[in-house]
């Protein structure tokens, strides 16, 4: 257990926020494999303040079992402050705030956000102290190792006087995007010269991955992101691996296919069928790839999967004789 501002935290696995995935039914069924944690995804602020529909819906979400924070975006102090109080008036459920400060996406950068706030760690503190000004809430941020060049000590210094409630940290710069292996080297033992709890994020793609960035950084939590896509049962296992517990789950194809429609069934219900089958061919194929001679299942998946009923034939007509 620990706190995250005065929210109390029960364990150490979180669900990192990410865009297109990270809807309120994929984090109701993440959560339900043990995640201490969650996010919204990336919420624009000029969204939020221009009251865009679709922006709106990313924060309306109901009270989950675990506390649950929305993420927004953008470089301006004030307008940012601004979002942060229109979502609380808009929902009441929200337990925290994050700032992304790490996105690499061009359209994010190019625009001065995400990741490109790094090369001014006066306005990340900034950020984080005009939205503490006016919500009383835990206000945290989600940073890089750096944008060219790494400086993210000149960035957790400017967030901590600023009054950051915990700081989340991908190992790797944003010239770097999701290549490469992340530099947990760069950051070992950074949690003891923190003030606030650290969150490392980073190709955590196996309990061994998690159990090894906790071990170099000695953060206080870790972020489990496109490695939990198609693989929800890494949140138990991290869970169980960090109480001292064998992992109990046997990844066969039948467990795989019944988790991938359980997914499948609270995507449709939060989105309706089209959209969530239209974002679902992304997803889908991920629960089996781990597996051999998937491929042509895997393909199916992402290429004739246009509603729930051909979902499920495409699962159903292929056997683990197939493999």
């Amino acid at each position: 257990m620990w706190y995250l501002g005065n929210l109390k935290v029960e364990g150490k696995v979180i669900l990192a926020p990410m865009a297109g995935i990270t809807s309120e039914g994929y984090r109701k069924y993440m959560n339900s494999f043990g995640c201490n944690l969650c996010y919204t995804e990336m919420v624009s602020d000029m969204g939020i303040i221009y009251e865009n529909k679709e922006t709106e819906g990313y924060v309306k979400f109901e009270k989950d079992i675990c506390p649950t924070g929305v993420q927004l975006f953008g470089n301006n102090p004030a307008n940012l402050a601004k979002a942060a109080l229109k979502c609380l008036s808009m929902n009441q459920n929200i337990d925290f705030f994050d700032v992304n400060m790490g996105c690499p996406v061009p359209k994010v950068t190019k625009a001065g956000s995400g990741s490109a706030i790094m090369r001014d760690p006066k306005l990340a503190g900034d950020i984080i102290r005009a939205i503490k000004e006016v919500v009383n809430l835990p206000v945290t941020a989600k940073i890089r190792l750096g944008y060219e060049e790494v400086n993210f000590l000149d960035v957790i210094k400017e967030l901590e006087n600023a009054g950051v409630d915990a700081i989340a940290i991908h190992a790797r710069t944003r010239k770097e995007l999701y290549y490469g292996t992340p530099h947990y080297e760069l950051i070992g033992n950074l949690q003891s010269k923190m003030k606030v709890p650290l969150i490392v994020s980073g190709n955590i793609f196996t309990v061994d991955d998690a159990l090894n960035a906790l071990k170099i950084t000695g953060a206080t939590a870790v972020m489990v992101a496109r490695g939990g896509i198609g693989n929800p049962m890494l949140i138990k296992d991290l869970n169980d691996a960090l109480n001292g517990k064998e992992p109990e789950y046997i990844y066969t194809f039948e467990n795989q296919k019944k988790m991938c429609i359980e997914l499948a069934d609270s995507l449709v219900k939060e989105k309706g069928e089209t959209l969530a089958m239209r974002i679902y061919r992304s997803i889908a194929p991920k629960f089996f790839s781990g597996f051999p001679n998937s491929k042509s299942l895997r393909v199916k998946l992402a290429s004739q999967m246009t509603t729930y009923q051909s979902m499920l034939n495409i699962l159903n007509d292929f056997t683990i004789e197939d493999m």
